[in-house]
């Protein structure tokens, strides 16, 4: 496994989903549930999300090649949506609503579109891409199970996690990690127009 792409990809990865912040949303979610339901919830979600983003990743670049869209068109148009999606984290409010209702939230919203919306599977498309050699796209995936442990382990301490930072917390590094989204973006546009170019 090539630790350098690891690394990349764990922090692309988790600038986007946010770990913290999916956490707090979930939470948010199942409200006052027992802790059975927290944890399928929470087990549900990260294996859709887990899946789809490894399948997506691996195969979408095929998808793409049937379709006649070129690999660098895809590298600025998914650079222009994570702009978007780090302009929405900088300048957006969160919102929080305790419904506290047992119904099934892992596809919805909590796999689709927080933990592997369109962003994410943009990014692990760009990544997957990137690497041709086996160890390089091993280490994308064990970045992307990485993340989305670590963001399990948050789910099921949201309650603790949401004391501890509460909604200005979260905010603060909503707003940084978008900042550093944004550069992310700027530079899958970069390579894109560089490589068509040339």
């Amino acid at each position: 496994m090539d630790i350098a792409i690891y690394l990349h990809a764990m922090t692309a990865l988790f600038v986007i989903i946010d770990p913290i912040g999916a956490a707090l949303i979930f939470n948010s979610l199942v409200g006052n549930s027992d802790k059975k339901y927290r944890y399928i919830m929470a087990t549900k979600a990260i294996i859709i999300s887990g899946l789809t983003l490894i399948l997506f990743g691996n195969y979408g670049e095929a998808l793409f090649y049937h379709l006649g869209i070129n690999i660098n068109s895809l590298r600025i148009s998914g650079g222009l949506l994570l702009f978007y999606t780090a302009f929405q984290m900088i300048t957006s409010d969160l919102s929080f609503s305790n419904k506290g209702e047992q119904t099934d939230i892992s596809v919805f919203p909590m796999s689709v579109p927080l933990l592997a919306g369109p962003g994410t599977l943009t990014l692990a498309l760009l990544l997957f891409s990137n690497t041709t050699a086996t160890a390089g796209t091993l280490a994308v995936a064990a970045a992307i199970i990485s993340t989305l442990l670590l963001t399990f382990a948050l789910m099921l301490l949201s309650k603790h996690l949401k004391k501890v930072i509460g909604k200005t917390g979260d905010e603060i590094l909503k707003r940084f990690l978008g900042v550093i989204l944004a550069a992310l973006a700027i530079q899958f546009i970069y390579d894109g127009i560089n490589n068509l170019i040339i």
